[in-house]
């Protein structure tokens, strides 16, 4: 018998998703003849191809930026408009600030349109990317001789001073450093900056966080996290060693060895932003803006161990000093007590629930009383509040009249440092436990977000919308 070789010609294999689409096509075909028999144009299923409706689903996606309609998709792409006034200011933002803001949404739709013609090699990220990424930087002023704009006149540095109330004299010192950012996020619902034991600070600019060294002022490192992260929403380091957690705008909470610079895990389950971080020995919890926070076993392969729920964003985390509660700051108002259960579920009860007029973001446990917790108020309440979470009761709650977005304890000299916003954009002191001003640290023009404390006590790290950082010296 023998065997005859011919060539053929090479056979296409269809994929499942094709052949998929063929079927969907004839069942609509042969549906659309029957209701259209007076018709004479009867539809072909056979010209449409999937590889046709393909193309088209990703031209007209490269039409326009993309819109997140749902939680679920909020987790691949974030809305441009939303990012920046919406969930940027919610119920709590400055005038100045959100028309500052209106101008640079303008500007940055004009600047990310498309260049026709161009191919992308993965489209629908790479306009994604295009319309939201901001790598951000972060640069020390060189005072007279800076080129950062509104800083080479020298005016702006001699804006920055501590100014003290004393009934012997009105003392006045400028920042030990200014620092000028990029990419800085202008929203209040974010937390971006920490302070590590081993001197370290860290803050996030756009997708990339930079690691300033607190005692070589002049070393500065910056790790990014790549396309595959619009921004970094918030970072917390450990209590002991060099380890940084960092959640990010798709829901995911990263481990990085800032030393090495290499990501040490990916801890997956959040569908949306993750705005807020907090340690608690190997136990590490993240709030996300659909209410829920996840507790992570860092040493686990099934890192998540727990789940608490919330009906609105979580904007603030915070383990008390002895690790026995965790606080709880919500976008509706509501601070909860929870207990060390890493176990929780949905039938777990808060210790405490305290309804607050807005919401409740800058929040900081007294590190040497446990059962005192201080929160600073909104926009719309504008104070300053001591509690006893032991009784959910208020101890003191002196008003500010402005929108406090970060808050400190001082250990040392036994006083409260608040970041707030108009009409000043100043950091109050705060004496404790009579609650009296002793101190303002004036020269932000816009709203000072975040505050960092030293590790030693004795110095500050605050942040302002307007894209200025300073070191002060408080004690």
């Amino acid at each position: 018998m023998e065997w005859k070789l011919e060539r053929s010609a090479p056979r296409k294999v269809r994929t499942q998703e094709e052949m998929l689409w063929e079927n969907v096509m004839r069942v609509f075909a042969r549906d659309l003849k029957q209701r259209s028999q007076a018709s004479s144009k009867v539809f072909d299923g056979v010209t449409v191809t999937y590889s046709d409706f393909k193309r088209n689903f990703v031209k007209r996606l490269s039409a326009a930026v993309p819109v997140a309609s749902s939680p679920v998709t909020t987790r691949w792409q974030q809305s441009l408009t939303k990012d920046l006034t919406a969930d940027s200011f919610g119920e709590d933002y400055s005038r100045t600030d959100l028309a500052e803001c209106g101008s640079v949404l303008r500007m940055t739709l004009e600047k990310e349109t498309l260049i026709p013609g161009k191919k992308y090699l993965n489209q629908p990220l790479a306009i994604q990317k295009r319309a939201h990424q901001d790598n951000g930087e972060m640069l020390i002023c060189a005072q007279s001789r800076c080129v950062w704009k509104g800083c080479g006149d020298g005016v702006r540095d001699e804006a920055f001073h501590l100014k003290k109330f004393s009934d012997i004299d009105d003392s006045m010192h400028l920042p030990e450093l200014m620092f000028h950012l990029s990419g800085l996020r202008n929203d209040f619902y974010l937390n971006i900056l920490d302070w590590s034991f081993q001197n370290l600070v860290a803050i996030a600019l756009g997708s990339s966080v930079y690691i300033w060294n607190g005692e070589n002022s002049n070393e500065m490192e910056n790790i990014d996290l790549g396309l595959a992260c619009n921004y970094v929403s918030s970072v917390s380091w450990v209590k002991e060693g060099t380890c940084l957690a960092v959640g990010t705008s798709e829901g995911e909470v990263q481990l990085w060895d800032v030393v090495t610079k290499k990501q040490l895990r990916k801890m997956l389950g959040h569908l949306s932003v993750v705005g807020a971080l907090s340690w608690n020995c190997c136990l590490l919890s993240s709030g996300s803006r659909l209410g829920r926070v996840y507790h992570h076993d860092v040493r686990a392969a099934q890192h998540h161990v727990g789940t608490l729920h919330h009906k609105q964003a979580v904007c603030a985390l915070k383990w008390s000093p002895d690790g026995k509660q965790l606080s709880c700051g919500c976008s509706d108002g509501v601070l909860t007590i929870w207990p060390h259960d890493p176990g929780a579920n949905a039938q777990s009860q808060p210790l405490q629930v305290i309804p607050q007029t807005t919401a409740v973001k800058a929040m900081n446990w007294c590190p040497w009383q446990s059962a005192v917790l201080a929160v600073g108020g909104g926009l719309k309440d504008g104070h300053l509040h001591v509690f006893d979470v032991n009784t959910g009761k208020s101890i003191q709650s002196p008003n500010t009249n402005s929108q406090i977005g970060s808050l400190l304890w001082l250990p040392k000299t036994k006083e409260i440092v608040t970041g707030q916003g108009t009409p000043k954009n100043m950091v109050t002191v705060w004496t404790y436990p009579d609650l009296t001003r002793s101190g303002e640290f004036l020269g932000h023009r816009g709203r000072v977000l975040h505050l960092a404390l030293s590790p030693d006590y004795t110095r500050i790290f605050s942040a302002a919308s307007d894209g200025t950082a300073c070191v002060w010296k408080c004690c």
